[in-house]
């Protein structure tokens, strides 16, 4: 548990002024731009979701090899797979920035985005999207730096681009009458002098990361293992996204106080559970060391650790959220916005109630990933968005915006029961991996002192 908590803490802070940040655009653009404004920028909610939750998972992913490569005490392969994950991440950084900008306003109006907000909506997306370069670049080395343990630096990074955020989005918005453009282009900035500060970093601080001409050649079989992590880790993201697209669709025919409802409600509750997002990154690089160090007991009591951190984590969560939860959609909107404040109270108090199970699709989804299986994560994503598209489908347009609060706590449900019994099946397959490796190394030894036995085991300190 102690182990968990010094590299889960630094993570969570991390997570939470990435999300503050994110909030103070929301809070800013609502109070001084007002409602039509706030529900331009929670109307792009999704598809941003979809687009950066893809960049943030390859990067997570491209990770993991790292991480496995660090327990293992590999460092050429270790530089290898850094060298190979930046020409991957530039590669998809380039592909991805030209494709969305090109069609974020056709997905707006595919999304029935309201007419008197969607010109709002484009000119904030628009820009966070010409902005997903800094986005992988960030993402792509703090998840190299967490790998070799260090979870502390780049919350140092992060904590100073919040701050630099806040100043930005009231200089541009205030005093340069920018609009929901500033907001964005606060964000981008930020993000891109955080990047920016983690490469200084690592370059002065890292001397496993001294990689050389020959290490910088691209490889095929590193290449492979990489996409096998990100992509299916950054589909994932997007998957669970696609649902969470249909379900805005369907918000979205509710009218601009439903979306701006939304808005805030998603931003609040995204901050809260900044610490799952938190728990799940410490057990993919936890899961990841120790499956290439071969220490499986140590994954299953990590699991346990941040089950229980997770699960008193969520009854604290939920009693702020229930008690407090209208009052802190005050930092939104003006208290004279009686019918939003109540959608924001609804959202709120049904999705904290379940915020155990979303703790548990984070350690479960994001330990399968550390151990090596991506896929089942990605299959996990279809199942959140199966149920996300099921409730905005068929249940939104029946019962409103109460039917909407009840989506995500059914995805979490849902993926719930495919990730645990998942989770179970593959610590199986890798224990019997293992068993047989072991197996074949002692016959090999075996092979090489004829007549002698088995060799006497040395214990050694881990």
């Amino acid at each position: 548990m102690k182990l968990i908590l010094q590299f889960c803490i630094p993570l969570f802070f991390g997570m939470l002024f990435q999300q503050f940040y994110s909030m103070m655009d929301t809070v800013i653009v609502g109070k001084f731009l007002g409602v039509n404004a706030l529900a331009a920028v929670g109307a792009t909610g999704s598809i941003n979701f979809m687009v950066i939750g893809f960049c943030m998972g390859v990067c997570n992913g491209f990770a993991i090899p790292v991480a496995q490569q660090f327990g293992a005490g590999d460092y050429h392969a270790l530089r290898k797979y850094v060298a190979n994950s930046v020409w991957l991440t530039i590669g998809f950084a380039g592909i991805m920035t030209a494709a969305v900008c090109v069609l974020c306003r056709q997905i707006l109006a595919w999304m029935n985005t309201p007419a008197d907000i969607i010109g709002g909506a484009y000119g904030y997306i628009f820009i966070i999207f010409l902005g997903i370069p800094v986005t992988y670049l960030y993402n792509l080395l703090s998840g190299i730096i967490r790998s070799l343990g260090d979870s502390k630096s780049p919350l140092i990074f992060l904590v100073l681009s919040s701050v630099l955020n806040i100043v930005l989005d009231l200089a541009l918005i205030l005093l340069f009458h920018m609009g929901v453009a500033g907001a964005a282009w606060a964000t981008v900035i930020s993000q891109g002098i955080s990047g920016i500060a983690c490469l200084i970093y690592m370059v002065k601080r890292f001397d496993i990361l001294k990689i050389s001409r020959e290490e910088w050649r691209m490889e095929g079989k590193y290449i492979a293992v990489l996409c096998n992590m990100g992509i299916p880790m950054g589909l994932q993201y997007s998957i669970t996204a696609i649902g969470s697209v249909i379900l805005q669709t369907a918000v979205n025919t509710l009218g601009s106080v439903a979306v701006a409802s939304t808005a805030a409600a998603s931003k609040i509750g995204m901050f809260f559970c900044s610490p799952f997002d938190a728990m799940g990154s410490t057990m993919a690089t936890y899961a990841g060391q120790n499956v290439g160090a071969g220490k499986l007991d140590r994954v299953s009591q990590g699991i346990k650790s941040t089950s229980i951190l997770g699960f008193v984590y969520s009854l604290l969560a939920c009693g702020v959220l229930v008690l407090f939860g209208k009052t802190i959609a005050l930092l939104f909107v003006d208290g004279s916005e009686t019918a939003i404040l109540q959608n924001v109270e609804w959202f709120l108090t049904i999705s904290s109630a379940c915020f155990f199970p979303l703790a548990l699709v984070n350690i479960f989804r994001f330990t399968i990933q550390g151990l090596g299986f991506s896929k089942f994560a990605v299959l996990a994503g279809v199942c959140e968005m199966g149920a996300r598209s099921i409730v905005g489908m068929g249940f939104v347009p029946v019962f409103g915006y109460v039917a909407a609060c009840w989506a995500s706590p059914v995805a979490w449900v849902c993926a719930d029961i495919f990730l645990v019994p998942a989770y179970f099946y593959v610590m199986k397959k890798l224990r019997n991996m293992l068993k047989g490796k072991g197996q074949q190394e002692s016959q090999k030894q075996e092979e090489k002192l004829p007549g002698l036995g088995t060799a006497p085991c040395i214990e050694g300190k881990a």
